[in-house]
């Protein structure tokens, strides 16, 4: 028998497969698929207060994936903890995306999910999907560092870091943010795009642009991974972006991640995560790796 536990900043997880932030609910998920047996979830993107998210029409279908302008709609951190994380029960590891407009917004979720029930924290400096903030501080390393700084003085607890693929150079924000103190790094958010309904003669998504996702954005996942991996940045990463199968998860992991997150996939199967991990399970007896790090140490 394989064996896919892991180990990330020093906790412990029973497998590498966990939920892309955003894509994840304890209650609408839970409903099509035990979440205990994944190694982590990772729950939508939380502010210090509620908010509204963008116009409708803000989901879009396209070849290969999908574009998202959601704006990171949220009920606030307060209603997350009191309504929402009782659900989870101590089922799995949590993961909470922190999300904000400005670095006192990332300050003040930050402290007040610190000190909940939570296992780790996700800061989501990389979100295109935000007219204030968001992106801004993912695209430049001064910033991004600003920002892990500051979240950082008042984070006792693992601290994860979502880096953007809309940028020149992943590295350097790579070293930005261990050099501000992050645990680890989550890549990559989505990639900026659009589309244009040409008979109508209008943006398909009402926000214009929006964040692409789904298996066409893989071949850039793995890259950015790699580089990351094999750069000086000796932070551990879990990556993410277009993952299907658990060939996808063995291809990250075999790149450099140590972990992988599912998200679009969960929107066209709701038990993907499952499957996916199934299927690497198999894959690794099928070639005969007997943990996650085998795969992690395999490319030639």
């Amino acid at each position: 028998m394989s064996d896919l536990r892991i180990s990330l900043c020093d906790l412990s997880f029973k497998n590498p497969i966990f939920t892309a932030s955003g894509t994840f609910s304890a209650w609408e998920s839970g409903k099509f698929y035990d979440f205990s047996r994944l190694g982590a979830v990772t729950v939508k993107g939380l502010a210090a207060e509620p908010w509204t998210g963008n116009p409708t029409p803000r989901i879009a279908e396209t070849k290969s994936g999908m574009l998202n302008a959601i704006g990171l709609e949220n009920p606030g951190v307060d209603s997350f903890i009191r309504y929402e994380l009782p659900q989870f029960a101590g089922k799995t590891k949590i993961i909470v995306n922190v999300a904000g407009r400005s670095i006192d917004d990332y300050v003040r979720a930050a402290e007040k999910l610190n000190a909940a029930n939570v296992d780790m924290l996700e800061l989501n400096i990389s979100c295109p999907n935000v007219s204030e903030g968001g992106i801004a501080f993912g695209t430049s390393a001064d910033m991004a560092a600003k920002a892990v700084s500051a979240v950082r003085k008042v984070v006792t607890k693992p601290l994860i870091v979502k880096l953007s693929p809309n940028v020149t150079d992943i590295v350097e924000i790579a070293k930005a943010a261990e050099a501000a103190g992050a645990d680890a790094l989550s890549m990559i958010n989505t990639i900026t795009g659009m589309r244009i309904d040409v008979k109508n003669r209008r943006h398909v998504l009402a926000n214009k642009t929006g964040g692409l996702s789904g298996p066409a954005v893989l071949p850039v996942a793995v890259r950015m991974v790699y580089q990351v991996a094999t750069s000086q940045v000796k932070l551990p990463i879990i990556g993410m972006g277009g993952i299907t199968s658990g060939t996808d998860a063995a291809e990250f992991i075999m790149a450099g991640a140590s972990a992988v997150a599912v998200g679009t996939a969960a929107l066209v199967e709701p038990a993907a995560c499952i499957r996916i991990l199934q299927e690497l399970e198999e894959f690794m007896q099928e070639y005969g790796y007997k943990n996650i790090d085998a795969i992690k140490n395999a490319l030639k």
